[in-house]
């Protein structure tokens, strides 16, 4: 997929340049986002450059991830990462973000994320966007429950980070949940279908 730019009220989002790699350098020297992401730690200035100039073009190049330097729209900063990635179960991908340490509490990332979520469902064909994250790291989940994640319980050994597996919470965000229709039908459990 080309490269694409959104925009909300107070925020645009759109793809890493290497313009953001100092920056993104800055913002992933926060112990919170080494703590709670698959960031390195220590995190290096060539972490910064892969992650801006390589690994993000390469995954807009083939599909496999998708992602967006969160910035103000008043003054350009940067308030955060927010990545959309494939998984292999056709039309389901993860969202994954942080926020840097002085733009958080302003509801940036929540905006960011149901953004991104719109553009997920109507240009990816997207049928269910999940959100997963280290079980403990309370932020993230307040931002998927505000964006309409519903949380779906936790996953044994659901994440692999820094060399040791994590047991994970994990949410999942539908189309109909923000009034959208799917690519395909879905019948929830417990629900009465026709047979086909």
């Amino acid at each position: 997929m080309a490269p694409i730019t959104l925009t909300t009220d107070r925020l645009v989002l759109r793809p890493f340049t290497a313009d953001d790699t100092d920056e993104v350098y800055e913002a992933c020297q926060d112990p919170a986002i080494q703590r709670w992401t698959v960031v390195p730690s220590p995190y290096a200035r060539s972490d910064a450059e892969f992650f801006t100039e390589r690994l993000s073009p390469d995954g807009w190049r083939d599909g496999s991830m998708y992602n967006f330097a969160v910035r103000t729209r008043a003054d350009g900063a940067l308030a955060g990462a927010l990545g959309v990635n494939r998984r292999t179960l056709s039309g389901t991908y993860e969202i994954g973000f942080w926020t840097a340490a002085e733009l958080r509490g302003r509801g940036y990332m929540t905006e960011a994320v149901l953004c991104a979520a719109h553009w997920s469902f109507t240009a990816l064909g997207c049928d269910r966007l999940e959100w997963r994250a280290e079980v403990g790291n309370v932020p993230s989940r307040a931002v998927a429950l505000r964006a309409g994640f519903r949380m779906e319980g936790e996953q044994r050994s659901g994440l692999l980070n820094k060399g040791v597996r994590r047991d994970t919470w994990v949410g999942a965000l539908l189309p109909a949940d923000l009034g959208l229709p799917g690519t395909v039908a879905y019948v929830p459990a417990g629900s009465v279908s026709a047979a086909p």
